[in-house]
C-alpha cells in the first residue's frame, strides 16, 4: 500500500490555461480520498497526473517515497475507473478482465484465480459468459471495477464512475464502492461533481475551485466548518443561506435590515480578534427554526414558496426588508404562501465570513495541519 504526496503541483495547458496552482495534498495509506468541486476546476486534471496519463508542468507527485513525475502509468501500480466503463465490445466479461493480465504474461491458472475471486467478491460470477451489450448499467459498472481489482493495484482511481447511473443504482453502488475499498484496503481517489457523493463515501474530502484547494478534511469538518464562502455554499443540500449584515461588537448584535440576532460572549471574543468590514451571515436551511407562532427571540417572515418532500418541507421565506432565505422544517409545514411565519437562527449554528476574503471568521481550521497530521 502507499501514501500519495503532491507538492506544489502546478498543471498549465497551452496556450496559458492554468489548471492546478500549487496544489499540496497528502493522501493517506488505505484513504477513501474524494475530489469534489464544479466543471473546470482542475479535479479530473489532478487524477491524470496521479495516473500519469498526463504529466505536471511543474512539482513532484510522491507514491511513498519515490517521485513518480517521471514513471510511466504501467509503472505506478494503479487502475483506473473511467465515466464510461471503457469495455471491449466483442468480448465477454471474463476476458475483459482477464485481457490486462494476459497481455502482462501472467500464468493462466493465476488469471483464472485471479477473475474468479473478483467475480465473487462483485456479485458477477454468474455474468461472465456475457458481452457487456447484454448488461445493465450497474453491471458493466461492476465488470470494471473487477478488471481492476485483478491487477491487484496500490490505488484505485476513480474519474466519475456513476454519472451513467440512474439515482437509485448510484446509491447501491455507491455501497458497494465503500465497502469493496474497506475490504481490500487499497487507497482510492474518487473524482466527483456531485456534493451528495462526496459526503457519504469519503473519508476525507478535497475541495477544489478554479484550481486552487479550498479545503481538505473529513465532511464532519468541511460540513460544519467550511473554510470560506464556497466551501459552505458547495457543501450541503439545500445550499447555505447567506445574508449580507452588519456587525455592532459594542452591542453584540448581527444586524441586517430591519432585524437585530444577539450574539454570546463567546462569538464577540472570536469576532474582537479578527479584521473585517462588511460581513455576511450564513446559515444552513437546516439548522433554522421556523413555526406558525412567535416564540422567544424569533423573527417575524413572510413565506414565498412552500415545497413538501415527504420527509421534510422546503419553506422559502422574506425578511420584510426583502432578504430571502430558506429553511428546512422536518416532515410536514402547514404554513401556506403569502402567510406570516417566525424563524430563529441558532447561535451556535451560524457562521460569519468576511464579504472581502470570503473566509470563515467563526470556525477556522488549519489546512495544512489537518493534511500533514
Amino acid at each position: 500500500m502507499v501514501q500519495i504526496e503532491l507538492k506544489k503541483v502546478n498543471k498549465i495547458f497551452k496556450p496559458n490555461v492554468h489548471v492546478l496552482k500549487d496544489i499540496d495534498l497528502t493522501i493517506r495509506d488505505k484513504e477513501f480520498m474524494v475530489l469534489v468541486g464544479p466543471s473546470g476546476c482542475g479535479k479530473s486534471t489532478c487524477l491524470n497526473l496521479i495516473a500519469g496519463l498526463e504529466m505536471v508542468t511543474s512539482g513532484e507527485i510522491y507514491f511513498g517515497d519515490i517521485c513518480v513525475n517521471d514513471l510511466p502509468p504501467k509503472e505506478r501500480k494503479l487502475a483506473m475507473v473511467f465515466q464510461s466503463y471503457a469495455l471491449y465490445p466483442h468480448m465477454n466479461v471474463k476476458k475483459n478482465m482477464s485481457f490486462a493480465l494476459q497481455l502482462a504474461k501472467i500464468p493462466a491458472d493465476e488469471i483464472e484465480k485471479r477473475v474468479q475471486k473478483a467475480a465473487e467478491i462483485l456479485n458477477i460470477s454468474h455474468l461472465l459468459d456475457r458481452k457487456p451489450k447484454e448488461l445493465s448499467g450497474g453491471q458493466r459498472q461492476r465488470v470494471a471495477l473487477g478488471r481492476c481489482i485483478v491487477r491487484n493495484p496500490t490505488v484505485f482511481l476513480f474519474d466519475e464512475p456513476l454519472s451513467n447511473l440512474d439515482a437509485k443504482l448510484r446509491t447501491q453502488m455507491r455501497a458497494e464502492i465503500i465497502k469493496l475499498q474497506k475490504r481490500l484496503q487499497t487507497t482510492l481517489i474518487y473524482v466527483t461533481h456531485d456534493q451528495v457523493e462526496a459526503m457519504s463515501m469519503a473519508d476525507r474530502i478535497t475541495i477544489l475551485n478554479a484550481g486552487n484547494i479550498q479545503q481538505v478534511g473529513t465532511p464532519h469538518e468541511v460540513y460544519n466548518f467550511p473554510r470560506n464562502i464556497f466551501v459552505a455554499g458547495f457543501i450541503g443540500s439545500p445550499t447555505m443561506n447567506f445574508i449580507d449584515c452588519k456587525i455592532d461588537l459594542g452591542a453584540s448584535q448581527i444586524i441586517f435590515g430591519e432585524n437585530q440576532i444577539d450574539l454570546d460572549n463567546e462569538v464577540i471574543q472570536k469576532l474582537q480578534k479578527k479584521e473585517f468590514n462588511n460581513v455576511k451571515l450564513g446559515i444552513r436551511p437546516e439548522h433554522i427554526i421556523i413555526q406558525p407562532e412567535r416564540f422567544d427571540n424569533s423573527l417575524e417572515v413572510k413565506i414565498s414558496v412552500v415545497e413538501y418532500l415527504g420527509a421534510n418541507t422546503l419553506v422559502s421565506f422574506e425578511f420584510p426588508d426583502k432578504t430571502s432565505a430558506m429553511a428546512v422544517a422536518n416532515g410536514y409545514y402547514s404554513g401556506k404562501m403569502g402567510e406570516k411565519a417566525y424563524v430563529s437562527f441558532p447561535l451556535e449554528k451560524i457562521h460569519i465570513f468576511d464579504s472581502e476574503s470570503e473566509l470563515n471568521l467563526l470556525h477556522e481550521i488549519p489546512v495544512q495541519k489537518k493534511i500533514d497530521s
